[in-house]
């Protein structure tokens, strides 16, 4: 089985490398920075693939390099994400339309342009899984409750582009519904890492177990949901 995860030389991406390696999984350390992500494989036991995903160039070379590899992808794991630094960024008023087209580049356009360069590769795997690092900030329920954890975390740009990207997923089940391939969004849950200056009560570990379990899926398994350590997350 061969997996390619983006964002994997640290964090959730990380763990979900080490994780799935343990699995006896053949792990591609996606990564923008050549020495952090060789570093990473190295230390994994898994191969190095420069991956920046906010390039067309990048991510076609990715892709013909995969392809020339091992000719097909059995799942993707599309964990690259930023949260862009902002002076107030819990008030959508003062979020600067330049950190929303930053974010959305990472978080979003990034994965349409990863998953629709792999999917070729994945096609040809007999069941492959695509798996979409969301979070629970990317909840509308949870997000217009008042009483909820998340009610103050107002970060337009970061929630919106996760929001999306649970539509993303949604869009790209139901495309590939009747096909073996399953499409999910992993919420990790508050997990301590560089994008939240670990402050996050969870390990990177706990929160990439729930994307390993989804990249493992059986057939059996659900597709286009949204979904977390105890089950579907609200949309």
């Amino acid at each position: 089985m061969i997996a390619l995860i983006t964002g994997a030389n640290k964090g959730i991406g990380y763990q979900t490398a080490r994780l799935l390696t343990e699995q006896d999984v053949t792990v591609l350390v996606g990564a923008r920075d050549a020495g952090r992500g060789q570093r990473a494989a190295d230390e994994l036991g898994a191969r190095f693939l420069q991956l920046d995903v906010t390039s067309a160039e990048s991510v076609a070379s990715a892709a013909k390099w995969i392809e020339e590899e091992y000719g097909m992808l059995d799942v993707l794991v599309n964990n690259a994400g930023v949260m862009v630094p902002q002076d107030d960024p819990a008030a959508p008023s003062s979020t600067p339309v330049e950190a929303l087209r930053a974010t959305y580049e990472t978080n979003v356009f990034g994965v349409v342009a990863v998953t629709n360069a792999m999917l070729p590769l994945l096609r040809r795997a007999p069941a492959a899984r695509i798996v979409n690092v969301s979070s629970g900030l990317a909840s509308l329920t949870r997000l217009t409750d008042p009483q909820d954890e998340f009610w103050a975390s107002n970060y337009l740009a970061y929630n919106s582009s996760k929001a999306a990207l649970n539509m993303i997923t949604v869009s790209y089940a139901k495309e590939l519904a009747g096909t073996p391939i399953k499409v999910n969004a992993a919420d990790p849950g508050y997990c301590a890492t560089d994008i939240n200056g670990h402050s996050g009560p969870r390990t990177a570990e706990q929160g990439a177990a729930v994307a390993v379990r989804l990249a493992l899926l059986d057939a059996d398994g659900p597709t286009g949901a949204h979904l977390g350590d105890d089950g579907p997350v609200p949309w």
